[in-house]
């Protein structure tokens, strides 16, 4: 049993991280990663949490300055002062509708500080079961089959291209015949309606292990609709914001395969629950991506060491995006990334980071 910790003060910060390649956006091209990381002190430890929002609401409608006014403002006067287990910070913070990101950076903050009071590690709270796992890379609809070519030669075990109407059967199925027995996955982000549901059985000769969001997030009953006529694996992205979803779409018919992001679903804790939901249907399970700094990334390989986690997820390395992340680098050691087994989530950001790339700090009391 964890102790209950006094919640002393908050800090919430925004920072800019350079990026090594550009990150593609509705609106353009990004050059930086903007993020809200926050810092909760309790009377016992400290720990520290990374909001997956991205810089502007195109993913979602959470995005990372709006974020971090929300928590200043809204999130971390409701736990400052309490007495507080990770366990609680939801109901805690029931009272502000919505914002699943922003919350799940304050429970992983106050759950980093409660397994560091305990000397205990993220992977062993959340039942991790091995102490290594494959590394996968994500793809812009610009990727060539250089940059495959690239990923494949630095070693990473799965490649996820991403597509779209207009862009699809031909560059995946380059990739296919250069490298017949790679890991592939697309990633259509809601991108195509049911009336594509021929043209997208065409992806399914090209031996895929899946299909991830090819309809809008809203439209259980057109992907399920679209599992009956396609054979490669759907799997949910945006449409699974909680344990109830998920269990909703796999009794729907709707996916074969969860994609699991913690931010999206509101924190670390909601997140084994989802896999535990999958794991007892017997569907499988990946960790998503959102650019996170060394401190998600960590606590995500953390995640992705439960024993539903069978298919290599968006995790890869440190300089995948940042030539300096804000922890300790995270390597890809033979294709793979090592789970962190220090205490909470195993690592913290640097003080020399955080004073080059804080564009801003407030510290609730």
């Amino acid at each position: 049993m964890h102790s209950v910790a006094r919640i002393e003060a908050v800090e919430v910060r925004r920072l800019t991280l350079p990026l090594v390649a550009p990150f593609h956006t509705s609106r353009g091209v990004e050059h930086e990663r903007r993020l809200a990381v926050v810092r909760v002190v309790t009377s016992e430890e400290e720990g520290w949490g990374e909001c997956a929002a991205l810089g502007e609401p195109t993913y979602t409608s959470e995005y990372a300055d709006g974020a971090a006014d929300l928590l200043a403002e809204h999130l971390a006067p409701r736990l400052v002062g309490t007495l507080t287990r990770a366990g609680d910070v939801t109901g805690a913070l029931a009272a502000v509708r919505g914002h699943p990101m922003a919350k799940a950076a304050l429970e992983m903050a106050v759950l980093d500080a409660e397994l560091r009071a305990t000397g205990r590690s993220l992977a062993d709270e959340l039942g991790a079961v091995v102490d290594r796992v494959p590394s996968g890379i994500a793809l812009g609809l610009d990727a060539t089959l250089d940059d495959v070519a690239t990923a494949v030669d630095a070693g990473y075990r799965r490649v996820k291209l991403k597509i779209a109407p207009g862009h699809d059967l031909d560059i995946v199925r380059a990739v296919r015949e250069r490298w017949p027995e790679l890991p592939l996955q697309v990633d259509a982000n809601g991108a195509y309606s049911l009336a594509d549901a021929e043209h997208l059985a065409a992806l399914d000769e090209l031996g895929l292990l899946l299909i991830e969001q090819p309809l809008p997030d809203d439209d259980l009953d057109g992907h399920a609709e679209l599992a009956r006529r396609v054979r490669t694996p759907i799997s949910l992205d945006e449409s699974i914001t909680s344990a109830a979803a998920a269990g909703d779409a796999i009794e729907r018919g709707a996916c074969a395969v969860v994609t699991i992001k913690p931010g999206r679903v509101g924190g670390y804790l909601e997140a084994v629950h989802v896999h535990d939901v999958c794991r007892a249907a017997g569907v499988p399970v990946w960790c998503g991506g959102m650019l996170e700094s060394g401190l998600a990334r960590a606590a995500n390989i953390a995640l992705a060491a439960l024993p539903g986690f069978t298919i290599p997820g968006d995790l890869s390395p440190s300089s995948r995006w940042f030539a300096d992340d804000l922890t300790a680098p995270i390597e890809l050691d033979d294709g793979y990334l090592r789970v962190p087994s220090g205490p909470g989530i195993g690592v913290r950001p640097r003080p020399d980071a955080l004073a080059r790339y804080t564009t801003s700090l407030v510290t609730v009391r």
